[in-house]
């Protein structure tokens, strides 16, 4: 909370981020043996469950669309059928995306082998679950591995990395306005980044919508909020990307003739049903699903509460820890909230787990997830955020502007130069990634 002092300065008391210094045998010791158990069986059982689900949302749909008549109802105005109809319909395209993204959740397992016991089933469901949704599966593999290995990490995190304040050009921190952690910022330096950033809340909605539409194919296309230390142009389709190693590059061409046979299926589709068919029963689900998956990954990684390390003070488990689970929809009610868990198969819900071990599939993921967060709370690290949606995207986007430039553990700071957060050292740390993303 933040209050005006008489000298013209804005204080804040911080909250108090206890930097972890667990090491990853305990983190993994408290995890039931048996939640890291893999079965290609029941992973495919839920695959055929999120299709039978996307068939009935379908078929409901279609069904009730052909009462939307004349015949049948008693509208005051022509247009009203057609309003009713679109209505309908889209409805259909929010459910049908939402349980979309768990066939992406399933495919994203694929990726980090916990679909099965066998890596050849592993890559082979991979590629047919990703490339169905348009995803380039082993460049994505490839550079989502990365991602877990260094999560929160300044210059090696492959996304969701913030601006420093050096990057988005503000002035530079003045020791006598401002302090490094964001506690106490004179009047005169508000205005000064206010009127740099801006942050208007039709500005903080239009930028926050344009991130959830086009994040994620600016980020496969042309690295978008990834990494800025790779090169201008740099992508998921070029096999010679620095994304990758050499022996990533048939791996690459794979991943690349899956979308290939993508784009073909849609053509094929589009000539056999007409592009306003296809547009509703798949483009705009297909949307939804783009949406949800920058919505969650965007809430999971981001926010006022978590900390950014610099290399001196990164290591593989601080970076797991530095992320947050959120009950999808859960600000919708508790119904919503049971289906935005149930559809995207817990996704948002057990994320800090899953980076603790990213091969335990979903169906253990909630009991891991309960047994890791005893010890988490008890080491004080939080571990829940708000629930995911719309409204907490627009918070966040307006809380985390930018990150100093100087400081091993970093916050963000609003368009005001304010951190609601400040980090608690321990007295010592040692660890490594544990994470092997070469192969």
């Amino acid at each position: 909370m933040a209050k005006k002092a008489d000298e013209g300065f804005t204080l804040v008391e911080q909250n108090v981020y206890p930097v972890p210094d667990i090491p990853m045998k305990d983190l993994l010791a408290a995890i039931p043996a048996h939640c890291f158990r893999r079965s290609a069986l029941k992973s495919l059982v839920y695959v055929l469950w999120d299709l039978f689900v996307i068939g009935c949302i379908y078929k409901t749909t279609s069904y009730l669309d052909s009462f939307i008549t004349p015949a049948t109802l008693d509208l005051p105005h022509p247009y009203a059928y057609t309003a009713l109809r679109v209505a309908l319909w889209a409805v259909y395209t929010f459910f049908t995306g939402l349980f979309a993204t768990g066939i992406w959740v399933i495919g994203h397992e694929c990726g980090h082998q916990a679909f099965s016991e066998s890596k050849a089933i592993n890559n082979l469901a991979g590629f047919i679950l990703h490339s169905a949704v348009g995803v380039p599966y082993h460049a994505w593999r490839v550079t989502h591995a990365k991602h877990h290995a260094s999560t929160s990490h300044l210059t090696q995190d492959q996304v969701f990395v913030p601006h420093t304040r050096s990057e988005l050009g503000l002035p530079p921190l003045n020791p006598e306005g401002e302090n490094l952690l964001g506690s106490r910022v004179s009047e005169v330096v508000k205005r000064e980044l206010w009127e740099a950033l801006g942050d208007s809340p039709i500005g903080a909605i239009i930028g926050s919508a344009k991130y959830l539409l086009g994040g994620w194919p600016a980020y496969i296309i042309m690295n978008a909020s990834g990494q800025k230390r790779y090169p201008k142009g740099t992508n998921h389709f070029n096999p010679s990307s620095p994304m990758f190693g050499t022996h990533h590059y048939n791996q690459i061409l794979i991943s690349n003739v899956g979308i290939a046979l993508w784009l073909v299926a849609l053509g094929v589709s589009i000539a056999h049903w007409g592009f306003s068919t296809v547009l509703v029963v798949y483009l705009i689900p297909y949307l939804w699903v783009n949406h949800w998956l920058v919505l969650i990954t965007f809430l999971q990684h981001t926010d006022p509460l978590l900390p950014h390390y610099r290399a001196s003070e990164f290591t593989f488990a601080r970076g797991a820890l530095a992320t947050l689970d959120r009950n999808l929809l859960g600000d919708c009610g508790s119904i919503m909230a049971w289906i935005g868990a149930h559809a995207t198969n817990g996704i948002s819900e057990t994320h800090v787990l899953h980076h603790v071990c990213s091969k335990i599939p979903h169906y253990n993921a909630w009991e891991a997830s309960n047994a890791l967060k005893k010890l988490l709370k008890s080491h004080g690290v939080p571990v829940e955020g708000a629930p995911g949606g719309w409204r907490e995207v627009y918070r966040v986007y307006k809380e985390c502007k930018f990150v100093e430039d100087e400081g091993e553990v970093v916050f963000f700071k609003n368009a005001h130069g304010v951190a609601q957060t400040r980090p608690a050292m321990p007295e010592s740390s040692a660890s490594d990634s544990g994470i092997e993303v070469g192969k």
